[in-house]
């Protein structure tokens, strides 16, 4: 601003009429450096300002990231409890249906509902109270059986191979064969399985009586169950805590009284199963696989169990 106003002075004294021209030489410069100068400080806070802007959208960029993966995983716990609890329920509503049919079928082939008359009833009766069958529908099935209508209940059993040289076997409780049948090999084609003919899966497997506890210390149901005759004992395999007491089709009734009297709690699930001679690794494509085609046969009403190797 100094150098504009010496130089007007100068040109002032040199001309003795140009004295306002030099003065609006010299205002006009002092305007367009002030000018300048405002410009630049605009633009500098016009800077500061888009990089203070820039660094709050990065962080509210992150913050938005860490919360969204928060929440998926959180809802990835969440689908797996779902989906657990979703089986446990199934597990149960088809343990109730296999009781039922057993009802039905025990009276027609007893010849009686009186489960005095019919001890074969009176020993199905207990165990499903023992595995907390609702008691309107065990009177609502031992009505059923005595209806003329209602037919005769028929076990089969179909042999399934699925994917990874696994092989399964499907138990069927039934009162209509052919629509059995059908629904079977309908599920499992679907699926991605094929149907084997009998005794090509089979002998993969050995007829077992599989006491089911809930806890109980190893070496305590060790000591008690070879007492009383079983095989051996392996950890639950449903994700329970607990033990898979095995033994021989001839021992079950008695391996069952002597760990009910030794005072272990046993399971629902105890029954007669199929215990796979070798157990098959596979991919975890054809794991999936597997899995479709036992869910598909489970969801089968005419279908009470299927086990694979």
């Amino acid at each position: 601003r100094d150098a504009p106003s010496t130089h007007a002075r100068v040109r002032t004294r040199a001309t003795d009429g140009g004295l306002l021209r030099a003065h609006a030489f010299a205002l006009a410069s002092t305007t367009t450096t002030m000018t300048s100068l405002a410009l630049k400080s605009l633009g500098f806070r016009h800077a500061l300002g888009a990089s203070a802007a820039a660094r709050a959208a990065a962080t509210t960029t992150t913050t938005t990231r860490t919360v969204h993966s928060t929440t998926i995983v959180a809802g990835r716990k969440a689908a797996k409890i779902a989906a657990t609890k979703n089986k446990r329920d199934a597990a149960i509503t088809k343990l109730y249906g296999r009781y039922g049919k057993l009802i039905v079928q025990t009276v027609k082939s007893g010849g009686s509902a009186d489960p005095v008359a019919n001890v074969a009833l009176g020993k199905l009766l207990k165990q499903a109270q023992n595995a907390n069958v609702p008691r309107d529908l065990i009177e609502r099935n031992l009505k059923k059986a005595q209806e003329a209508k209602t037919g005769d209940y028929f076990e089969l059993t179909y042999e399934v191979y699925g994917a990874g040289g696994v092989g399964m076997v499907c138990e069927v409780l039934t009162d209509n064969v052919n629509r059995a049948a059908s629904e079977t090999r309908s599920a499992v084609t679907k699926a991605g399985g094929k149907m084997a003919e009998p005794g090509s899966v089979m002998f993969n497997f050995n007829r077992r009586g599989v006491v089911v506890l809930d806890g109980g210390e190893e070496e305590a149901v060790f000591e008690a169950a070879m007492e009383a005759g079983a095989e051996d004992i392996v950890p639950r395999d449903d994700g329970e805590k607990g033990w898979n007491v095995v033994c021989e089709l001839d021992d079950f009734a008695g391996v069952r009284d002597a760990l009910e009297a030794a005072g272990f709690k046993e399971s629902d699930s105890t029954g007669l199963k199929c215990i796979p001679v070798v157990e098959i690794e596979t991919s975890d494509e054809d794991a999936d696989v597997n899995d479709k085609i036992m869910d598909a046969l489970l969801d089968l009403d005419d279908v009470d169990a299927v086990y694979t190797q």
